[in-house]
């Protein structure tokens, strides 16, 4: 039976994204929100609206609208805003068996949407993916994201409420992979890791396991877990980042408003990245099985998350400016014939003018702190990856 055929269950209406009959009602809701047609107009800014509006009215369904629309988005992202996206290790993917996708996060938008390029060039079925629903700040981004295959993953509730929603999404993400035979793909924490330190959320993993109505080691099992490591070359947030550091040392109590999320999500999308590579590191399901039957809960769920962190920090790719900034923050040479000084100098001039950008008063001090902070978020993934090879080795 083809996935699409398969009914989801009423209890999972709310997040999980629209049905091929719920498609082309939908999208004429989309293509009438002035919220959207700002949106296309400002990414695509040549575009004839009311032509492409002809194109999406004329798709009937999620895998063509994936196929024919947004693969093509993607590509032209990727030649404007990248120096390509790469990926290994996909051999590693077994076709009779979907996964959960599990990644380091480092852009809002993209890295599922990358991730997903990554598989159509390998003649892989696309994931379906999951978002916060923190960042559906109009009914309109809600609606989009469903018609293109995302989950929504419901945030900011009471303790119960959370709770339910724990239970509701792993059931949905069970239901996807075992029934639906869709992979998943979902980021290994809530929001990105803005110091780019990747560290797996204990809470995901519990979340992942609630669904399997089984003991934990075995409905993680039934969902086939993938870690796949993300290297951005450069994140074009990486001021922002630093801006948002900055701003929360001066007041603890400091959140981004509805806009700083909007403006990220722009930035990200339409801003330089460099090389962009995936790494796909294979399922965990052997070494989960490896893990002793007589630990705690806790003590199991802090393994699951090292086995899944060490799988991301050995498979970064790691660029010259990763190892200028793992230089410079630890103060040695260790790594001075893996660039050359042209390509240091280049990479500082770009921290300086990427600091520049910040639009908030600021003094030397809080430059100096900024400066290091950009180059922290770019020397953690070597430093994290220079552990993981000393455990392996040890």
């Amino acid at each position: 039976m083809d996935c699409e055929e398969i009914k989801v269950p009423e209890e999972f209406s709310d997040i999980c994204p629209f049905s091929d009959k719920e498609f082309h009602s939908e999208m004429s809701q989309l293509v009438e929100e002035p919220g959207f047609k700002h949106a296309v107009t400002y990414v695509m800014p040549n575009i004839d609206y009311d032509k492409f509006c002809e194109q999406l009215l004329k798709i009937d369904n999620k895998r063509d609208f994936q196929v024919n629309i947004m693969h093509p988005f993607l590509e032209m992202l990727e030649h404007k805003t990248t120096a390509g996206v790469s990926c290994d290790g996909i051999e590693r993917i077994d076709d009779n068996t979907p996964n959960v996708f599990i990644t380091n996060h480092r852009d809002i938008v993209l890295d599922a949407s990358f991730l997903n390029i990554c598989l159509i060039r390998h003649n892989k079925p696309t994931t379906e993916v999951a978002i916060g629903n923190n960042l559906l700040i109009y009914d309109w981004i809600s609606a989009l994201v469903r018609l293109n295959k995302s989950f929504i993953v419901k945030r900011d509730m009471s303790k119960r409420q959370t709770f339910e929603a724990a239970q509701q999404l792993s059931g949905y993400i069970h239901f996807t992979l075992t029934q639906k035979k869709q992979s998943v793909w979902i980021a290994q924490r809530e929001g990105r890791a803005k110091d780019s330190n990747d560290r797996t959320q204990e809470s995901l993993v519990k979340m992942l396991a609630l669904g399997g109505g089984r003991n934990m080691i075995e409905s993680l099992k039934e969902i086939n877990l993938m870690p796949v490591s993300i290297s951005y070359e450069y994140d074009p947030n990486d001021y922002l980042k630093a801006k948002e550091f900055l701003l929360k040392s001066k007041n603890p109590n400091f959140k981004k408003s509805q806009r700083d999320d909007l403006f990220s999500m722009e930035t990200g999308l339409l801003q330089h990245k460099g090389r962009v590579h995936f790494k796909f590191a294979g399922c965990i399901n052997d070494q989960l099985d490896a893990i002793p039957t007589d630990i705690d809960k806790n003590e199991l769920v802090r393994t699951i998350c090292h086995i899944i962190d060490r799988a991301i920090h050995l498979n970064y790719r790691i660029y010259p400016c990763n190892y200028i900034s793992y230089d410079m923050v630890t103060g040695s040479n260790g790594f001075s014939d893996k660039y050359t000084e042209s390509q240091k100098a280049e990479f500082l001039d770009y921290v300086e003018k990427q600091i520049k950008k910040v639009d908030i008063p600021v003094e030397d001090s809080d430059i100096e702190y900024m400066r290091h902070m950009i180059l922290t978020m770019y020397s953690n993934p070597l430093t994290n990856q220079l552990k993981a090879i000393e455990e392996i080795q040890s």
